[in-house]
Parts: structure tokens; C-alpha cells; sequence
């Protein structure tokens, strides 16, 4: 990668923290509603007791949901580049695979089980491949728009 892409990387990879950070509470706040007593689980259980204290526990999933933000945000140069997309597509998956998975086991997003991982991996590789098709759409309508621009001379 040359420089110039590297900053982008960088960049993307600092807004990308924040917004890590963000969703990993809002997942906390979706599943404290969904356990329904009132209460709110910042973590979960097995994690505090892998940390050592709730506190320790809440500040290492932060840190590892801002890492996964950065991550995910600077990994998107690889569609700025001149490769084929099918490379871009498994470079970035790879990427992010990464960055998730360690992510989640450590966590305990996920059971510790080899089920629990293909079951954890399925659903990730389910959400990524609606949203790259979700954005290969809206693409390739923006180059189709462009092409009839150009046609008519517009």
C-alpha cells in the first residue's frame, strides 16, 4: 500500500474506534433488554469472572470493541485499491475475521465450543455477506447512473 492509503487507512481506522465502541453498547443495552428484569449487563457473566471485577471486565471490552472499530474501519481502503474485486472482498473478510473472532471468543460473545464457533462464524459471514451485497448494489447502480449520464452526454 502506498502512503497515501496508509493515512487512509489510519483515518478510517480512528473514526472506525468511536463507532466500534458505540455499537458494542448498544449490544449491550439490546441484550440487558432482552434478559428483561431491568437490570443492565454491561458484560457478560463469564467475562468478569475471566477479568477478575465487572470494572476490569467493562474497560477490556471496551478497549477490544474500540480495536474492532478501527479494525473494520480501516480495513475498507482495500476497496480503494486497483486489485480485483473478489481480492478486495477476501482480503477485507480476512481482516475483519481477525479482528472478530478473537474478539468474540474473548468476549464470550460466543460459546467456547467448536460449535459455538462454526455457529458464531455462520451468523458473521450471514451479516457480511447481505451488507457486501447490499453495497455491491448500490454500486453498481451508481456505475449504471454514470454510464447512462455519459451516453446521453449529460
Amino acid at each position: 500500500m502506498n502512503k497515501k492509503l496508509w493515512k487512509e487507512a489510519i483515518r478510517r481506522a480512528l473514526i472506525g474506534m468511536p463507532i466500534g465502541l458505540a455499537i458494542g453498547t448498544v449490544i449491550t443495552i439490546i441484550n440487558s433488554l432482552n434478559v428483561g428484569d431491568g437490570n443492565y449487563y454491561p458484560v457478560v457473566p463469564a467475562l468478569i469472572q475471566d477479568c477478575g471485577s465487572e470494572m476490569n471486565a467493562v474497560l477490556i471490552q471496551a478497549l477490544c470493541n474500540l480495536l474492532y472499530g478501527a479494525v473494520v474501519g480501516g480495513s475498507t481502503v482495500v476497496y480503494y485499491t486497483d486489485w480485483s474485486l473478489a481480492k478486495m472482498s477476501i482480503v477485507h473478510l480476512i481482516a475483519i475475521s481477525l479482528s472478530v473472532l478473537p474478539t468474540a471468543y474473548f468476549m464470550h460473545w460466543m460459546k467456547h465450543t467448536f460449535v459455538g464457533f462454526l455457529v458464531y462464524f455462520g451468523v458473521f459471514l450471514l451479516v457480511y455477506a447481505i451488507l457486501w451485497l447490499i453495497s455491491y448494489r448500490r454500486a453498481r447502480r451508481s456505475v449504471e447512473a454514470l454510464n447512462r449520464k455519459v451516453q446521453t452526454g449529460i
